[in-house]
């Protein structure tokens, strides 16, 4: 009764909160610039989200936490667009959706393969939602107990289960995961101040890398790159074809299929790590094997979409019980979730048990925005599905360099600083490495958004437990060895245990085909040689300051793992899958363009921006790569060009930003935008 009295205002007041206009409006908007998003394969709700980190700063809570919700639920739902109609996987959770989908739309069924996608995602998000309700409401209690150790503890958790299952070889999963911590701890050290991988001779990277630039470096530009590298449209033209009602009739027909897929979904998207890189292929395993007649499958099979679109739009329910509970990212985009949600308001919102102490009401907020995106989003999607599929045919070449526009101002304003769009280039370029290579992407990312409450937990759960065993050595393991941290030290033993058994199924960045040794491991040497010296950059702090334990640590976990991979490439012969190589097989290795070409024109951007400030480097940009790569006449590069640079000024006086500055500026005094 307890519970309930608790329970019921907040759920009251959740309502009131998001039942009003100007909220429901942010609720659309986040709606639709999912759909903008998602629309486009790779972009998927990390790059979405890291788009809108620098808005969120100061932004009332509630408006910001609806506009960040709408384009969550709804990136499940619109990457479908990618999968069924172009055959290319719009993220990693709707890998298994073309495998049937694809199929489908060829022999002119899109728009019954769409519209079954579309009523599985709205079940499944509103399983999600539902989920989530009752174990917020079961779970209230047992999270207020978490203390530091039991927080460390599961922080350990996550980061084991997204190490050790982000790939078919598991110690290159834990190897990415703690590059991220490490790069994570650049800057300046929380405890001491003293400084790791960074010098006051190079100020900008005291304050460490922003999650908006690692998380579009990371995930959008790769993608982007590939894309345009193949200099195509995104598909060939395809007719939607009829069949709406079908699909739902479909979806209604294998109701328990869905439902099955749906709580998959949910159980899923609660373990840390797992998210959308395998949620998609256990649902679609489902479905293979609770059908009899399996001949289908792989070749137009609709239970072969309804399967995996249950289980993604209901992960991202189950996903928002550890981030929220626990402060711990369930997936990719609920790192740069937690990210927004510090910079909200005055930033007095912080995930995990305190969010279920003192903002109850946010909380289920959260959880009924996601229950309603996911029905508008649906709506809005079928909708427009005939405008979408006519988008998908204009060439890459022509919304590339659009899109690295945006990523570059977005990535900008987290800090106001050129060198904001020289880190962007260089945590791309390893983005693209990492993608070519087989390195899990989503668990570097998640190693990043974990290094800080990683480190901060271990440091106070230190201290604390050295001043307890100076009290007494059975006090000291009360407090270290609580109950509840036991019971997560078995769960997560198990969890490695199971996940090294099943790493070799789980492919990180899809179906990377072996090539020859020598890239690969000219790769792993240079990761190698950044962690060691990492490692020694941190034991170069004076032993008494805490900030060079944490580093010290992961380095050397990490240096452990490099040296197993080393001789592993040493003895394994070229076709084993630790030679992953996206260059030998593939869209990569066909592409018209080459990988250093397509990056020579994003670094003349970074030259010319340098020299000439960006709106005057970007205007020579978008001119050269329109007219010249694009093949655009004179006439509509130039007005391609000033719509690009108009939207640019809008937006930045909208915001009231400014440009990064050259080296003109220096010396001649310019009006606004070209300061």
């Amino acid at each position: 009764m307890d519970i309930l009295a608790t329970a019921l205002p907040a759920l009251s007041d959740a309502w009131a909160l998001i039942l009003q206009p100007i909220v429901l409006g942010y609720l659309v908007l986040g709606v639709v610039m999912g759909l903008c998003i998602g629309v486009f394969p790779g972009l998927g709700g990390i790059a979405g989200l890291s788009l809108l980190l620098p808005f969120m700063f100061g932004m009332d809570p509630i408006l910001g936490l609806a506009l960040m919700v709408g384009m969550v639920a709804i990136v499940p739902t619109s990457d479908t667009f990618a999968s069924v109609l172009m055959g290319i996987p719009g993220s990693s959770a709707s890998q298994a959706t073309v495998l049937d989908g694809f199929p489908m739309a060829k022999r002119g069924q899109a728009a019954r393969a769409l519209s079954a996608a579309f009523a599985s995602s709205l079940f499944g998000g509103l399983v999600g939602a539902s989920f989530l309700t009752i174990f917020i409401l079961i779970a209230r209690p047992i999270v207020l107990e978490f203390r530091t150790p039991e927080l460390l503890m599961i922080t350990i958790f996550g980061l084991s289960m997204v190490g050790i299952l982000a790939g078919r070889v598991a110690i290159k999963g834990l190897v990415a995961a703690g590059l991220g911590m490490l790069i994570g701890t650049i800057g300046e050290g929380a405890s001491s101040g003293d400084l790791r991988m960074s010098s006051y001779d190079y100020p900008y990277l005291t304050d460490g890398l922003k999650l908006v630039i690692v998380g579009l470096g990371i995930f959008a530009i790769p993608e982007i790159i590939s894309l345009l590298r193949q200099d195509r449209a995104i598909a060939k033209e395809q007719s939607l074809g009829g069949g709406w009602l079908e699909g739902v009739r479909d979806w209604f027909a294998n109701i328990w299929l869905s439902v099955r897929c749906s709580i998959i979904g949910v159980v899923v998207g609660v373990i840390p790590g797992l998210g959308g890189s395998v949620v998609d292929w256990i649902a679609y395993g489902h479905a293979v094997q609770s059908t009899k007649d399996k001949a289908n499958f792989g070749k137009g099979e609709v239970r072969g979409v309804i399967g995996p679109e249950s289980s993604n739009n209901a992960k991202e329910g189950g996903g928002l019980v550890p981030t929220l509970l626990f402060g711990i990212p369930g997936s990719g985009s609920m790192a740069i979730f937690i990210g927004a949600i510090a910079l909200l308001g005055s930033g007095q919102i912080e995930v995990g048990p305190a969010m279920l102490k003192n903002n109850l009401d946010i909380t289920y907020s959260i959880v009924w925005l996601l229950a309603l995106a996911n029905v508008v989003g649906t709506v809005i999607c079928i909708a427009a599905s005939g405008g979408i599929a006519k988008l998908t045919t204009i060439r890459f070449a022509l919304l590339a360099p659009f899109l690295f526009m945006i990523i570059s101002f977005a990535a900008f304003q987290s800090g106001q600083n050129l060198m904001d769009l020289v880190a962007l280039f260089a945590i791309g370029f390893l983005g693209i490495l990492m993608r070519r290579f087989d390195w899990s992407r989503p668990a570097f990312l998640i190693g990043f958004v974990l290094s800080n409450p990683a480190e901060t937990y271990a440091n106070q759960a230190l201290q604390i437990a050295q001043s307890r065993f100076r009290r007494g050595f059975d006090e000291g393991l009360d407090y270290i060895f609580s109950p509840i941290v036991i019971v997560l030290i078995i769960i997560t033993v198990l969890s490695v245990v199971v996940g090294l058994r099943q790493s070799k199924n789980i492919m990180a960045e899809g179906d990377v085909q072996s090539g020859s040794k020598r890239a690969p491991f000219l790769f792993l040497i240079a990761v190698t040689a950044y962690i060691a010296y990492a490692f020694y950059d941190a034991a170069s702090i004076p032993s008494f300051s805490r900030d060079r334990t944490f580093p010290m640590f992961v380095a050397g976990v990490c240096l452990v793992g490099c040296v197993i991979l080393v001789i592993r490439m040493m003895l394994k012969p070229e076709t084993d899958t630790i030679f992953a190589d996206r260059e030998r097989e593939g869209d990569d290795a066909d592409a018209t363009y080459g990988l250093w070409p397509t990056l020579a024109w994003f670094a003349v951007l970074l030259i010319l921006t340098s020299l000439l400030g960006f709106i005057l480097a970007l205007a020579l940009f978008l001119f050269a790569f329109l007219k010249i790569r694009a093949g655009l006449s004179t006439a509509m590069a130039t007005a391609y060009t000033a719509a690009g640079i108009a939207f640019m000024c809008t937006m930045a006086g909208l915001l009231n930003r400014d440009f990064p500055p050259g080296l003109l500026q220096e010396y001649v005094d310019l009006p606004w935008p070209l300061t």
